[in-house]
């Protein structure tokens, strides 16, 4: 390993441990979810951290490549309604830069409850998350490529991008339902349907 790396993995460390002893005794222990919603400590700045796009996240330039504590960095993310997402303790804000959304679904599964499809994805940091009324499913078309953009609810105001083979197996479970009058191509879970796009788009998936 690089000299740079040792140093950016030291010193990620370093602030994790910061972050450990300031929330680690007030969250949720089920869950393992410190209470950042109701903590309003002062903004300390921004920090050169950031999530890519494909949910890798990099400090000090380099990848943090230890799954605790990216785990752990994650369960303080927030995103607050100027649009920025930060880094909260009780005694502190820090910001960091989100290139799309701070999570990834990596993985999802398909059960049955009392004649009822139900939707259950898991996170590239070990979120586990059951789409429904509470955590809803949307799906933006995005770029010059009409690029299909599902996107999960996880907490707060953070979300998961769903993952291009999550997507596909997502998009095999689709079937068209009238929505206001409208043919749509959806998909359903625990009773909630999610309009993905109008029935008479579909050919846009294939592009």
């Amino acid at each position: 390993m690089a000299a740079q790396e040792i140093r950016a993995s030291e010193d990620a460390a370093g602030l994790a441990a910061l972050i450990s002893r300031a929330a680690g005794e007030t969250g949720d222990k089920t869950r393992g979810l410190p209470p950042v919603e109701k903590w309003n400590p002062p903004f300390c700045g921004d920090i050169d951290m950031e999530i890519r796009a494909d949910g890798t996240w990099f400090y000090l330039g380099t990848p943090i490549g230890r799954a605790p504590l990216v785990r752990l960095f994650s369960t303080v993310l927030r995103k607050d309604e100027d649009g920025k997402t930060y880094l909260v303790t009780p005694v502190e804000k820090i910001g960091i830069r989100v290139a799309d959304a701070p999570f990834v679904a990596v993985e999802m599964s398909v059960t049955d409850r009392n004649g009822q499809q139900v939707l259950t994805f898991r996170t590239n940091t070990g979120d586990v998350v059951e789409a429904g009324k509470e955590y809803p499913l949307r799906f933006v078309i995005h770029g010059e490529n009409s690029e299909l953009k599902p996107y999960l609810h996880v907490r707060g105001r953070l979300e998961a991008l769903v993952s291009r083979a999550v997507m596909y197996e997502l998009a095999d479970l689709g079937e068209i339902a009238d929505i206001e009058g409208r043919e749509m191509f959806c998909v359903r879970s625990a009773g909630c349907v999610f309009p993905v796009m109008a029935a008479d788009e579909l050919d846009m998936l294939s592009r």
